[in-house]
């Protein structure tokens, strides 16, 4: 089974990475390090916190290479 790096989901929300944008702050793996990694592979896993927690920390993404989907919902935010 192939990966996409770029795109992590769950039954609620689609989290996508764009790297050629990100300025490897390392902001979301040091303030919720049980969601996003800077070592573990896949670096992003979206069941160990709520949603409303990895929205939260997406929008302090100071790039913009985080994006995410609400299931619910049809445009990324």
């Amino acid at each position: 089974m192939e990966v996409n790096a770029k795109e992590f989901s769950n039954n609620e929300i689609t989290v996508t990475y764009d790297p050629c944008i990100c300025k490897l702050s390392g902001r979301c793996a040091k303030e919720l390090s049980e969601v996003f990694s800077d070592s573990i592979i896949p670096w992003i896993n979206l069941d160990n916190t709520d949603t409303e927690i990895i929205v939260e920390q997406i929008k302090k993404c100071p790039s913009g290479a985080l994006k995410y989907y609400l299931k619910n919902e049809k445009q990324a935010v």
